[in-house]
């Protein structure tokens, strides 16, 4: 097993003083905020700035052209089975022999860090303990961060039961949030692979052995699994969310397809022992661990890949409340790894399409609705079309179409209703305008106290079988 490296030891390379400290984010988000509302005003009283716009939207059109006909690569061949229906069976209590047959194997540590989940928490361990994977290749580590439920009770029964299963129990008043769960696990692990899942992850019994081939490419240093949504069926937000996890995993496959950057999610994450060791743990000081890492390895030179079948699905929020502070959550934390790693980005650590790629998604994720609400009001102001009009209407037209593309990719329907879930989440998805707006503007004015906001989870799920690609038929 490698000796464990603390987070600033990779990073002094770059001679970034404040690193890992990552100071200055309210600053840097007040600059950007300023830049950004000031680039509006200057482009509506400027002759030439609706020009401008126009010569940026045919450039990122072509990207876009680029990004529709791009041709992910094939999945890699599915390892061999080793359920007693194979020729070899693996019981919980693998024999000497049993070890070396399957030794060429890599291991996988699986960790889980958990939070009052008593209500999901068996379900995933019994999924976790009975994967079609060598269980002398494989072992769980659940992380009760604290829980105030009897999460602990029902961990004490469930190690009793599985002899790969260890429990780690943080104290109260532990740091890291989520990141703080993972870093105190993971040096003591010995994973060739480290996995992690959130714990109400449904995760298909043949998972290990369609995503470990994923690293047999040295580059790859990490796989993202494609999510879905549980109980996709209960309301209008849910079934959004369905359809935005099929957006989602689409310009996964296409970016990763031009050469662009895959990202990871967070549950259902897969990442080689040597790249996270290479990225010094996960940051604690971030809201996001998964975003945060994703820039860190890309930084670092690791590639990440995404496997599209089959799903882990998890539980989607059935509340809009709800919904509002978890994609809160999600943008301040995707947002401040741009704060965080500008200057690096500048320096082009990366490769240029990695790059090119990371400002195109910048530019649709959050500089168009960050500029949306000046634009319009200066629009009005002056009764004129919002400068940025041509912008905002390619990545509605990119966005449309990814999604459709999406849902036909990953739900094998027909075109008809396809085209209705698009529709429907296309409108829902107008919700993000209004996050990224805001979430620009207060982390301009409020420092983000860092701590686990968790998703309170209940077990829920749609009472429909799940085919091989984990989506619902």
């Amino acid at each position: 097993m490698s000796d464990f490296v603390e987070p600033s030891a990779y990073f002094d390379e770059f001679d970034i003083d404040e690193f890992p400290g990552y100071a200055g984010r309210r600053r840097k988000a007040a600059f950007t905020l300023t830049m950004l509302w000031g680039s509006t005003l200057l482009l509506h009283l400027v002759s030439w700035g609706s020009w401008l716009v126009w010569g940026m939207t045919l450039v990122l059109s072509t990207h876009a052209v680029r990004l529709l006909f791009a041709r992910p690569g094939a999945a890699p061949a599915l390892m061999p089975s080793v359920q007693p229906t194979s020729t070899v069976t693996v019981p919980s209590q693998t024999s000497t022999v049993d070890k070396e047959t399957w030794a060429a194997w890599p291991y996988v540590s699986v960790l889980v860090a958990a939070k009052n989940e008593e209500s999901v928490i068996t379900k995933l361990v019994d999924a976790l303990c009975n994967l079609d994977y060598p269980t002398c290749r494989y072992d769980l580590w659940i992380i009760d961060d604290n829980s105030s439920d009897r999460t602990p009770q029902v961990l004490n029964r469930l190690i009793q039961e599985y002899p790969q299963l260890h429990v780690v129990r943080r104290p109260a008043g532990a740091t890291g949030g989520k990141s703080g769960a993972l870093n105190e696990v993971w040096p003591n692990t010995q994973g060739d692979l480290i996995a992690v899942f959130d714990a109400d992850a449904q995760v298909p019994a043949d998972l290990l052995r369609r995503v470990v081939p994923y690293f047999a490419q040295e580059s790859v240093g990490a796989v993202q699994v494609r999510k879905a949504i549980a109980n996709a069926g209960a309301n209008f937000w849910t079934r959004g969310q369905q359809a935005e996890m099929a957006l989602d995993s689409y310009f996964q496959q296409q970016r990763i397809a031009v050469g662009g950057i895959g990202e990871l999610r967070g549950n259902g994450q897969f990442v080689r022992r040597e790249a996270i060791e290479h990225c010094g743990g996960w940051n604690e000081e971030t809201i996001t661990d998964d975003l945060d890492l994703t820039m860190r390895l890309h930084l670092n030179g690791w590639d990440i890949q995404f496997c599209l079948h089959p799903a882990v699905r998890e539980e989607g929020v059935t509340q809009a409340v709800a919904l509002w502070h978890q994609r809160n959550r999600w943008a301040e934390g995707g947002y401040q790894r741009y704060l965080d790693y500008w200057r690096l980005i500048a320096q082009n650590r990366m490769t240029p399409s990695k790059s090119f790629d990371l400002f195109v998604f910048w530019l649709m994720q959050y500089g168009l609705p960050t500029v949306a609400l000046p634009d319009l009001l200066l629009a009005l102001a002056r009764n004129r079309v919002p400068v940025f009009a041509p912008l905002t209407s390619l990545a509605f037209s990119l966005s449309m179409l990814g999604m459709f593309a999406g849902i036909r990719r990953t739900q094998q329907q027909a075109m008809w209703p396809s085209l209705v879930q698009t529709l429907r989440g296309f409108v829902y998805m107008f919700h993000w305008l209004l996050v990224i707006s805001a979430m620009a503007m207060r982390l301009s004015v409020r420092q983000k106290r860092l701590r686990w906001v968790k998703t309170t989870h209940l077990g829920l799920e749609d009472d429909l079988p799940i085919d091989i690609s984990g989506e619902m038929p």
